[in-house]
This record gives structure tokens, sequence and C-alpha cells, in this order.
């Protein structure tokens, strides 16, 4: 693989000069930060603007409040920034505003000229850090329209410079794309850190293993199919395995939609020789109910006494025991490079296959262990508390910001190919 360079503000003179950054900090549910890793990770880039004498604006989306079939933007306090400008404000001391602009109705915002008082305010130090509205309350930050160009130059007008410190937003909306249009643009250090490690999955130490599960077939495919062609092992969890069995054994499971179904025949048919490649857990767990459990209501069923036309209730988790396989155990154990975006049970009800495999991963001293995908990191972090806190200071490990940014990387192709990284890229 071909290493490129990103472009680092750190060779740029932001003295006086306003800062544009855009950050991942989508970390909002309710109206309450869930988890301060993603605003954590962005702390070095903002300290280096402020040593070199810039002057930062952030930007960050929250949540889906625009509706892409109608067209409308909801606005809620659900979805608002300022639970994570509290949470700045506590852990950095920082005089922090968030505009109060006009909201049209169904439309979003739409008129950002009042922005122009506050980047004054910001240019005179009367305040450290200016947070704009969540950039998904603008009109023409999702749109591919008029109003998507005009969001484009107005964010850009705030602005000397623009740093993308996201690279869990991956899509190449206005303010992640768009306004690199109009702006100098700069990777920021999360950004120069992740797509450092992301070249790690294509450049991997061999043995090469990934660990994929998910809760539908559609949005995995294609990073499945590339990633059966680059791993020298690949094992599944979630419905991407459950619907792998149906269509391989002739089996049908509780739950499991028809298209899923045929999607994993499609993987099936497409991967060839590489089908060898698939690591199959011998162990799963069959529930009565999705909702609950109790004793009786699941088992563990072995996968190799199952027969064709068998049915079997909701299968929501990998059976603990398929982790004590020595052929489980070996692949994971003789492993150069681990990569590790699963959840592999239903998780409100069914954490012990997760567990076990994470455990098992972790026991491979030597390995580079790649984690990405929220819910991954959330379970990993809830499950193994005190491994948790070792691996912050190991450098066997390394926790990605972004899940979706990772998967979307592997079907392109390329650790460069998005084109929020394309943007940042050396020319």
């Amino acid at each position: 693989m071909e290493k490129k360079q990103l472009l680092s503000f750190m060779n740029v003179d932001l003295r006086d000069k306003v800062v544009l950054v855009r950050v991942d900090h989508n970390v909002v549910k309710k109206g309450k930060v869930k988890d301060t890793m993603r605003i954590d990770a962005t702390f070095p880039t903002l300290l280096h603007i402020y040593r070199k004498g810039g002057k930062p604006i952030f930007m960050t989306h929250v949540g889906r409040p625009y509706d892409k079939k109608s067209g409308t933007i909801t606005i809620s306090e659900d979805d608002s920034v300022q639970p994570i400008v509290d949470y700045l404000k506590h852990k950095l001391s920082l005089q922090i505003e968030v505009p109060k602009l006009r909201v049209t109705d169904a439309d979003g915002i739409t008129d950002l000229s009042e922005l122009t008082a506050y980047v004054a305010k910001l240019k005179k130090g009367e305040m450290q850090l200016l947070y704009l509205p969540n950039t998904r309350w603008f009109k023409g930050e999702e749109t591919k329209d008029e109003a998507t160009e005009t969001l484009a130059m107005e964010l850009s007008r705030l602005a000397d410079v623009f740093i993308n410190d996201a690279f869990g937003s991956w899509q190449p909306h206005v303010s992640t794309y768009g306004v690199t249009q109009y702006l100098p643009s700069y990777a920021g250090l999360l950004m120069e850190k992740e797509v450092a490690h992301l070249e790690e999955i294509f450049s991997p130490q061999r043995p090469f293993v990934a660990v994929v599960a998910g809760a539908k077939f559609d949005t995995k495919i294609g990073p499945l199919t590339s990633l059966l062609k680059m791993s020298d092992k690949l094992i599944l969890g979630g419905v991407l395995y459950n619907a792998y069995l149906a269509a391989k054994y002739d089996i049908s499971i509780n739950g499991l939609s028809d298209d899923d179904i045929a999607l994993a025949r499609k993987f099936l048919e497409d991967a060839g020789p590489n089908l060898n490649k698939l690591v199959e857990l011998p162990y799963i767990v069959e529930s009565d109910s999705m909702d609950s459990i109790s004793e009786g209501s699941f088992r563990t069923r072995k996968i190799s006494e199952l027969t064709p036309g068998t049915k079997l209730n909701y299968v929501l988790d990998i059976g603990a025991e398929s982790f004590q396989e020595p052929a489980v155990r070996q692949v994971i154990s003789e492993a150069g490079t681990i990569f590790v975006n699963a959840v592999m049970g239903y998780t409100t009800l069914f954490k012990e296959g997760s567990q076990a495999l994470y455990s098992l991963v972790n026991s491979n001293a030597t390995a580079g262990k790649l984690f990405g995908g929220g819910d991954t990191i959330d379970e990993f972090k809830n499950l193994l508390p005190q491994v948790w806190l070792k691996a912050a200071n190991d450098p066997s490990y390394y926790f990605f910001t972004g899940g979706g940014a990772i998967l979307d990387a592997i079907e392109q192709g390329s650790p460069y190919a998005m084109k929020t990284v394309q943007a940042l890229l050396r020319k």
C-alpha cells in the first residue's frame, strides 16, 4: 500500500487566526453525554490551537434531526450541543458560548448572519471557544442542493483555516467536506492518529484476523466482502452470523429477514475460495424471547447438530464455549493483528459471548488489537473494566472513535479513500 501524507496544521501559522474545527462529539443521547471518549480525544488538537495562538470554533453533529424523506429538520434539546459544552467547561475551565440563532420551522437554521457578532467576540478574547449549534440543524448540511453550497460558503466566511478532527464523521457533508472547497484545510491530531492506525488494517502484521458483527447484512456486505479478501481469518457475529448459518445450513431462525438470508447467500457465492477463511463459532445461544430471559427460556445449541430444515427461535448470542474450542483459540492466539468491530450478543440480555471474545483477544499480548465502533467499545469497557484501564496505556491496543468510517474505508479499499480524508491529503 502506498502511504500518503495528511496536511498537518502543526506546520501552519495560526496566530490570531480563526480556526473552524469539525469534531465528532456525537455522544449526546436524550440530552445527556453518554460517553466522553470522543470529546476527550480531541483535547490535543484544541490545546495545540491555543498554543499556536488560534481562535477556535468547534462544530459537531448530534443525532439525526434531519428527516431524509420529508426534508424537514426537527430542533430538540435532546440533540443540543449544550451538554457537550457543559462538559468542556467543567473539564477545561474554558469560557465557551453557543450562539442562539433563529430557527425556521421545518428548515432549521437558515440565517448565519448573527454569527458575525460571536466571531468578533472570539477575536477580541471575550470568549475562548465558540461552539456552533448542531451542524444537522443547519439547512443544507446533509442535502445536495443550493442550500448546501450556500451553507459551505457562509461557514467558510467565519474562519481563516479549517481543521477536520472528526474521523468518525466520514460522510462528505458541508461541515466535513464542503468547507474544504473554500478554506485552507488540514487534519487534526486525532484525524492523523486514526488514519495512521487505519493503515495498520491495510498493512497488518500477519496473520490478520477480523471479527465483525452487526444487526443487518445489507450495511455490512460490502466491507465483509473486502475483509474476506484482506484478512487471513474472518469471524462473524450477530445477525451476520445468523444469516450465514441459515444460508449455509438451510435452517430457519426466528426474526431473521428474507433479505438478510438472500444477502448471506450472495456473500457465500461471491466468496469463492476465500470462504475457507471464515471461522465458524461452534456454539450459539437460542432464546424463546427477545425481551426477557428466565430459567429454561434459553439454551446453547451446537452448530454441528443442526440439520437442514431445523427451526430455531431467536439466536441472540454466541455461546461462550466457542472461544474455548482449540481451533478458535488458535486463530486468535496466533494472530499478529486483530480488528474487532463486534458485539456478539443482544446486548441488553446476553453478554457472555462478547466477554469471552474480548478476553480471548486480550490474552494475545503481542498482537496489535484494533477496536472500532461505539457499541463495541462501550461493551468492552463495561465487560472488562480492568482490562480497559490497562489498555489505555498499552501500545498493542487502539480504540477508534468511529466504526462506520473504518468499514467504509475497508469497502473502498484504502485508508485514504473517504472524501473527507482526500480533502486533507498533501497534493
